[in-house]
Order: C-alpha cells, then structure tokens, then sequence
C-alpha cells in the first residue's frame, strides 16, 4: 500500500464527514507521528500501528464513497506533494471526538478544535 493511500484511507475513515481543515489537521496529526521518535517513522506503519486510528481496528470499514473518496484521494495527493502549504503547525499528535473523553486527554496539551474533532500535543 502507498503512502497516499494510507493518508487517504485515514483521512476519510476519521473525518470525512469534518471541514476540509479538520481533514487537514488528521493529516497533520499523522506527518507529526511520523516525525516523532516516539511512532513509527513512515505513514502507513503510523496509520496501521495497533489501537491508534479507530476505522484500522473496529471492524470492516464500509467501502468509500465515490465523490468523497475522489476529492480526499486529491486532498492527500496534495498534501504529500507539499504540506507546508496546508499544515498549521499546531504539532498535534493526538485527537479524538468531541463526544468522547479517552484517558490520555489529561496528560495532553489542548491546541486546537475543528468540527468535531479536539486536537492535542504531548
């Protein structure tokens, strides 16, 4: 699987149904794993890491959606060629829903929120 790929499948299993800057921001939370020593130091192996990303370990994720894979397809495209033109830098490394409370959250700093999505660094 190409990198592409792995931050397409990513970003659309995690915030497909969020604001193009909070699919931005997921890609960012990826790209600053992948630069941490702390995560592995690829995209796919971030992405596929146990327990990080929800869609990689609860269940079969239904397929696509035509017109919303096509554009995240482009969107990551994009990103990989040049993310300094869409990251924020927030040096986020974690996120989760606004509906849930997982027990990491305490121990992180709070940078940002977008749609639905809560943004944290270590």
């Amino acid at each position: 699987m190409t990198a592409a790929l792995c931050l397409a499948l990513a970003i659309y299993y995690e915030a497909r149904s969020e604001p193009v800057a909070g699919q931005i921001a997921v890609a960012e939370v990826i790209y600053n794993r992948v630069e941490s020593s702390r995560y592995p130091d690829n995209i796919c192996d971030v992405v596929y890491q146990p327990r990080q990303f929800s869609f990689t370990h609860d269940g079969m994720p239904e397929d696509p959606q035509h017109k919303v894979w096509e554009d995240i397809q482009l969107l990551a495209t994009s990103i990989m060629e040049n993310p300094d033109l869409f990251f924020v830098g927030h040096d986020a490394t974690h996120y989760h829903a606004t509906y849930v409370t997982p027990y990491w959250a305490d121990d992180l700093e709070r940078v940002a929120v977008i749609g639905n999505h809560i943004f944290y660094k270590e």
